[in-house]
């Protein structure tokens, strides 16, 4: 059982190790390269695509009235040239200007001691000392003190402030109307490749006439901006500290 056991453990170590030795290699292979940049994808077609399924009402009857110029489905006489269809484009505006102050602090002390004795057991207390040492003291057999101590502070000063525009997809109609929109920017500077992603659902009525949308009127909004290159990877932990920092208890 405990050779089993083993043999799993250096399988799961071996198999670690060479995954990890692929990634070094695959990384010391790039050396002096610039990341590179992804290619153009319809995001509906992806694996990890998943359409969105909300709770609809009663889809409306769109279908355009006999002997009328006026179509049902219609919001203007003129053509809307803003996004309303699957594969249009809009653009969204990202302005984030967020500052957060948190100071905390807590303490902690507890203090614990027990004693116990057995003066009397109907004699057999005298008979302790042949399995207990020689200088046994009936009223003092046990005793136990405990301290602990504890103080924590945390403090957080965040500020972040982000302004970028980006052009989405629209990717899904939905039966009450809204539309489901996807975007990605990637922009490569100096080995460093800054990426600018966004998902959410979006009211027509939200678009203005210049077929923009701002950040704040998407619903379900999954914004992401980050990067990978040099500078990236100078900015985080190496992997032996964070998986020191995960599994050391204390």
């Amino acid at each position: 059982m405990k050779i089993n056991t083993l043999s799993k453990a250096t399988l799961s170590l071996l198999t670690c190790s060479m995954l990890a030795g692929c990634s070094a290699a695959d990384r010391i292979a790039n050396i002096g390269q610039a990341p590179a940049m992804s290619g153009i994808e319809n995001p509906v077609t992806k694996k990890e695509y998943q359409p969105v399924s909300l709770p609809m009402p009663t889809p409306k009857n769109t279908t355009p009235q006999r002997n009328s110029l006026w179509a049902a489905d219609r919001t203007t006489f003129f053509k809307d040239q803003r996004a309303n269809d699957v594969g249009d484009i809009i653009t969204v505006t990202i302005k984030i200007d967020d500052k957060a102050e948190l100071d905390n602090a807590s303490g902690r002390t507890r203090k614990s001691g027990e004693n116990a004795a057995l003066p009397a057991l109907l004699g057999y207390e005298q008979a302790l000392d042949r399995v207990l040492p020689q200088a046994i003291d009936n009223t003092n057999l046990i005793g136990s003190t405990a301290d602990s101590n504890f103080k924590g502070t945390g403090t957080i000063d965040r500020e972040e402030k982000i302004e970028v525009k980006l052009a989405a997809l629209i990717t899904q109609i939905l039966p009450n109307g809204n539309m489901v929109l996807h975007g990605r920017q990637e922009v490569l500077v100096n080995f460093e490749k800054r990426i600018l992603e966004i998902n959410g659902v979006v009211r027509p009525e939200d678009i203005t006439i210049q077929n923009t949308i701002s950040y704040e009127k998407i619903a379900e909004a999954r914004i992401a901006y980050g990067g990978e290159g040099q500078m990236t990877d100078v900015q985080q932990p190496r992997y032996g500290q964070q998986l020191y920092d995960i599994v050391f208890p204390f």
